[in-house]
Order: structure tokens, then sequence, then C-alpha cells
């Protein structure tokens, strides 16, 4: 070891064997929504009960509204005492 070489504080890896996708804590259902928006014919809302977002609404809203920016799709939420309700919106031509 030569003498002017600071140890690592960190372990080093392959740059391959970085992920290069971020996997929140609200993938899981932000993609099930996404999924189920894709099928959801026009005029429909999704219901989500706020005890299976497995976090506050404020948070999966946030991410949602990430996701669905990124894939360019127009979404409008609403929420009440139990349920979060999700929906496309539609263009005006």
């Amino acid at each position: 070891m030569s003498p002017n070489r600071i140890a690592a504080h960190f372990k080093t890896l392959n740059l391959g064997d970085v992920p290069h996708s971020r996997a929140g804590k609200h993938k899981k259902i932000v993609v099930m929504i996404l999924r189920d928006l894709g099928q959801l014919k026009e005029g429909a809302a999704l219901r989500v009960p706020l005890a299976e977002l497995g976090n506050t609404k404020e948070n999966v809203r946030s991410a949602l509204n990430r996701a669905t920016r990124g894939a360019k799709m127009n979404v409008a939420t609403a929420t009440d005492a139990e349920y979060l309700y999700v929906w496309n919106v539609s263009k005006v031509s």
C-alpha cells in the first residue's frame, strides 16, 4: 500500500451493478393505479381505499403525479375521508 493512499470509507462496485431506476416505496401502488388507468373507460374514475395506500395520501399523490408527468398522462385526483379517486382527464380539442 502506498504511504500517500488513504483508505476509502465506502465499498466500490462496477457501474453495471448499480441500479439505474428509482424504485421508491410507493412504486407498487403507483404501478397498480397506472395499469388500471390504462384500462379505464372514459367518464369513469378509480376508487382506491386510503387504507391500501401504505403511506399518506399526500405522498402517494405526489408519487403518482411524478409518474403520470413522466408518462405524459393527464390525470386528476380527489380524496374524501376513505378513498383516493383517480381519473384520466380528456383532452379538449
